[in-house]
């Protein structure tokens, strides 16, 4: 049997606070909305999960509170067949929270870090390990800048390649940056990173996501898009973690980009398909088939 990749995740985990409205609420209104629920959230969590569902061994270092929203959050990563004995509670701390509102097939999201903030080297030291039994590792910036930098040299030190999510959009050192060996920005966070152009000495690292329109890559200095896949959107929340999830379950089984961000894009695309972050997270013979579809169609 075909060992499964071993992927670290290192990030955030929350609680989704989701609320379903016509429309968005203007400066100061108050609305009546459709609906409201409680699903299992944060980047880190998210791209844990697909990961899992895509029959990687995933490995998760995070954090929670000490509360009921902890307890549950835990649970959840554990019923995925995830390895979680490195996710503490931090005590007289809330678990993080997302409130999301949703209408008209987007969102608008609000985050609070809590125990997420206490994800520090000092407690990755802890499962350091774990890093370095690692085929790959994929961050994101919902935890301190310090412990993203600490994970980031731990794992260039050591050549175990690192995948970094740069979301929520933040200003990373150039230093880090070379040390990454691949970078996932959406357009936006690709905007906010390099402005309009991303850097030559960069662009061998940099994967551009866009959405239903695919991803960019580069080989040395040409732009590749790797098209996407449009399908009718219930919820967008968890796309983009369900892409990073997926991208790096194909390159720690040695995929090349393109291939990798093929994978990648069938795994979004079919994720929105379905309510909540974690909700629409494909397995992988539903992505084979999707793709196997999109074959056949064209």
């Amino acid at each position: 049997m075909k060992r499964k990749p071993k992927i670290t995740i290192v990030g955030s985990i929350n609680m989704d606070m989701v609320t379903v409205t016509n429309v968005f609420p203007e400066q100061g209104e108050t609305l009546v909305g459709e609906s409201f629920v409680t699903v299992p959230g944060g980047k880190g969590a998210n791209q844990a999960v697909a990961a899992a569902r895509l029959d990687a061994e995933v490995r998760m270092i995070g954090r929670v509170g000490d509360d009921s929203f902890g307890t549950v959050l835990k649970h959840s990563l554990q019923s995925e067949g995830i390895f979680s004995d490195s996710v503490e509670p931090v005590t007289d701390c809330s678990s993080g929270v997302a409130t999301i509102i949703i209408s008209d097939d987007n969102n608008r999201i609000v985050v609070t870090p809590g125990a997420n903030y206490h994800v520090s080297p000092d407690y990755i030291k802890k499962y350091k390990e774990i890093l370095l039994t690692s085929d790959i590792v994929l961050i994101q910036l919902e935890i301190p800048m310090e412990t993203v930098e600490y994970v980031t040299d731990v794992c260039s030190e050591n050549e175990i390649p690192i995948i970094c999510n740069p979301a929520p959009a933040q200003t990373i050192q150039p230093f880090y940056l070379d040390k990454l060996t691949y970078l996932t920005p959406n357009e936006t966070e690709s905007e906010t990173l390099f402005g309009k152009f991303v850097p030559d000495a960069l662009r061998n690292k940099v994967i551009v996501t866009k959405g239903d329109k695919g991803a960019i890559y580069y080989e040395e200095d040409t732009p590749f898009t790797v098209p996407g896949y449009r399908v009718k959107p219930v919820d967008t929340t968890g796309a983009g973690d369900t892409f990073n999830g997926a991208l790096a379950v194909a390159l720690a089984e040695g995929k090349l980009i393109p291939e990798a961000i093929e994978f990648a894009n069938a795994a979004a695309a079919l994720s929105v398909t379905s309510f909540g972050a974690q909700g629409g997270m494909p397995i992988r013979k539903e992505v084979h088939n999707f793709l196997d579809e999109q074959e056949e169609k064209s």
